[in-house]
């Protein structure tokens, strides 16, 4: 069998160019370019820069861990790097496509791993109209924020807002709201993968909004559009024993 042919990446810690290195000098890796699997040293946070940095190359990531949490990562261990990237169980992710419109009536548009989220952007709190799939669910939701995550991303801040762990294979997306005031009973919906789901913001110039997909914000939004990009299959690799399905059903039951 042909050893796949490693590139190294790794965030800007001490800790994780010093793993990077040790491994660099253990393993033979090729440039970027030329990878078949990517592996990358850090965090969750980097690894979601990762996945966009390489998301048009179609090339399966193995995280290893040298963050806070590590949720998409996998240990580090003495254990031989070739053979656990060739052992190792294949995620794969589709992203949440945001189109955007401002209120000086430009279009953005961005790719979210993890989650849209709108925020208001000051003390007062914000109002949101909720479509999906060309029928209006809330007239008005006054909240500080509302969001919609993928199930890779449920366990972030959709966990954080009180929204729902999703299973990998569930084929669902989570409908979270942040604060809500009213409706006070809402605690949000889980959608089909395929929805369509439009925000629009009601009284922007005194209410404003921003719109968050990732590491990517957009202040001062008029209308929020997202759907899953099925055209987009992030690949991430993950030891048998720590994958990522059985990650997010341990989450649920965590104390």
């Amino acid at each position: 069998m042909t050893h796949p042919k490693i590139a190294f990446v790794a965030t800007h810690t001490a800790q994780a160019k010093a793993a990077r290195a040790a491994l660099q000098s253990r393993y033979k890796h090729v440039p970027l370019t030329k990878a078949d699997v990517i592996v990358a040293i850090g965090g969750d946070g980097f690894m979601l820069e990762t996945l966009h940095r390489f998301m048009n190359r179609d090339v399966p990531i193995f995280g290893l861990n040298q963050g806070s949490v590590g949720f998409l990562m996998n240990e580090i261990n003495d254990g031989d790097l070739i053979d656990r990237v060739a052992a190792a169980e294949s995620v794969t992710l589709h992203p949440l496509r945001m189109t955007v419109k401002t209120a000086g009536g430009k279009t953005r548009r961005a790719i979210a791993v993890n989650e849209v989220s709108l925020l208001r952007e000051t003390y007062q709190a914000a109002k949101i109209r909720i479509t999906v799939d060309t029928v209006v669910r809330l007239d008005e939701l006054i909240c500080d924020g509302v969001l919609i995550s993928t199930p890779a991303g449920s366990t972030a801040y959709n966990l954080s807002a009180h929204g729902p762990i999703l299973p990998m294979s569930a084929e669902v997306l989570a409908l979270t709201p942040i604060s809500a005031f009213r409706p006070r009973r809402w605690r949000g919906a889980i959608l089909p993968r395929g929805a369509k789901v439009r925000f629009d913001i009601l009284e922007g110039k005194k209410r404003p909004v921003s719109a968050v997909a990732d590491h990517t914000e957009v202040r001062d939004v008029v209308s929020v559009n997202v759907k899953e990009d099925t055209g987009k299959n992030l690949q991430l690799l993950f030891d048998p024993e720590h994958d990522l399905e059985e990650r997010i059903l341990n989450e649920q039951f965590a104390p």
